[in-house]
């Protein structure tokens, strides 16, 4: 059971009672009357030859408040595409599979190209952006949830949980972003949110004070969670990264478009384990190295934005208060896993915090070198505006994908 403790500027939902699944889901299917609902699953072509989508599917197929599921599918040749129509087809509610790699919409790709609209990289911000045009095309839902294809411990009262808040009609929230305790077979994972985020986050505010928009970062439990929830018009203005910094690129985007009394957060998982990155030590370009440096680029950024003017002296001060910060977050953890029975390497932790050090300087020096980067991909109003018919071509495109290829 959850602690019912309200910390910090963002309403915490917690899972305080072990409600019925079946008594949330009739909700939800009530729900679904006023305000149709549809899961976004963005998904590699290997994650349907791996151990949780197949469960992922089992579970959602027993799903029945759904009006549309729709699938990213990325790195799939032709056979494979033909393949994953296969694979989902036990989903009882309708979906659509986005073949990104496919002819008709490798076209319309190029049309974004040509007026400079298309995101550069590739990877899963790309695959989730594509997949948000698309429920804005097929006008199938009013709220919409979005989690991994990789969670082995998925359950369907994991999206029940997920989606409720911006399904009741009596809730005002326009985005719900999930969180749970990152412990699995015995030990606590979530190295990234725990040795990086949160102790970088600290740093900032001592080095440079106060920000509401730290704040407002700091009161998220988990803030690089894949799972998250919204309103459908949310996704028309959003830009997001398409780089490792999704995640925090969208808290920034809502914490620039709503008030903090439209956004929370919810327990959605007593139990979550998923695929887990290497820490790649040896390529900056690869695992937890690179996530590090995308995410300590986009807080950067998002600062930049609010006045703040960085210089190298100062990248020096943030990355040492860093590091003392995130040597006692170690000790607070491992006598945290120390209590629970739990195991916590500290060796491997500390090397963690060196890398991550190491990669918020080399992260400062790239924002320095390239300030006017454009990590950003483009809003969908901004799409719709240069390429109007683009949203329509869409749907006919996976439609004619979805009937051609059966």
């Amino acid at each position: 059971m959850g602690d019912f403790y309200q910390n910090g500027i963002v309403t915490t939902l917690h899972n305080l009672n072990q409600r019925p699944l079946e008594e949330m889901e009739a909700e939800l299917r009530q729900f679904s009357k006023v305000r149709p609902m549809s899961l976004v699953l963005p998904s590699l072509y290997s994650e349907l030859e791996g151990d949780a989508l197949p469960n992922i599917v089992k579970e959602l197929s027993k799903v029945d408040y759904l009006s549309e599921i729709v699938i990213g599918l990325d790195q799939a040749d032709e056979e494979q595409y033909r393949s994953a129509l296969r694979f989902f087809k036990p989903l009882n509610q309708n979906f659509k599979v986005l073949w990104n790699d496919g002819p008709r919409l490798r076209a319309l790709d190029q049309k974004l190209i040509d007026e400079g609209l298309s995101p550069m990289e590739a990877g899963k911000g790309r695959n989730v952006w594509f997949c948000l045009g698309y429920t804005l095309a097929s006008k199938k839902s009013k709220s919409v949830a979005l989690h991994d294809c990789d969670i082995v411990t998925y359950d369907r009262g994991l999206l029940a949980r997920l989606i409720y808040p911006v399904a009741n009609p009596s809730f005002n929230y326009e985005f719900c972003k999930g969180y749970y305790a990152r412990v699995a077979d015995g030990k606590i994972n979530g190295r990234v949110s725990r040795l990086l985020v949160t102790p970088l986050i600290r740093a900032l505010t001592r080095t440079l004070g106060h920000y509401d928009y730290l704040d407002y970062l700091d009161s998220f439990r988990y803030p690089l969670a894949g799972e998250f929830s919204f309103r459908s018009g949310v996704c028309t203005d959003i830009r997001i990264p398409s780089d490792w910094g999704l995640e925090i690129g969208v808290l920034s985007e809502l914490n620039r478009n709503y008030a903090n009394n439209r956004i929370c957060q919810a327990d959605i998982a007593d139990i979550y384990d998923h695929k887990h990155q290497e820490l790649s030590p040896e390529d900056s370009e690869k695992g937890l190295s690179k996530m590090s440096i995308d995410i300590a680029k986009a807080l950067f950024r998002k600062l930049a934005t609010n006045g703040v003017v960085f210089n190298t002296e100062t990248f020096r001060s943030i990355k040492a208060t860093y590091f003392r910060i995130a040597l006692d977050f170690v000790e607070t953890y491992n006598n945290d896993a120390v209590m629970n029975g739990l195991k916590l390497d500290i060796h491997s932790e500390e090397k963690a915090v060196e890398l991550f050090a190491m990669n918020i300087l080399e992260a400062g020096e790239r924002f320095l070198l390239n300030p006017m980067e454009k990590p950003f991909m483009p809003s969908w109003n901004r799409v719709t505006s240069a390429i109007p018919s683009i949203l329509d071509e869409m749907v006919a495109a996976v439609d004619a994908d979805m009937r051609d290829y059966q």
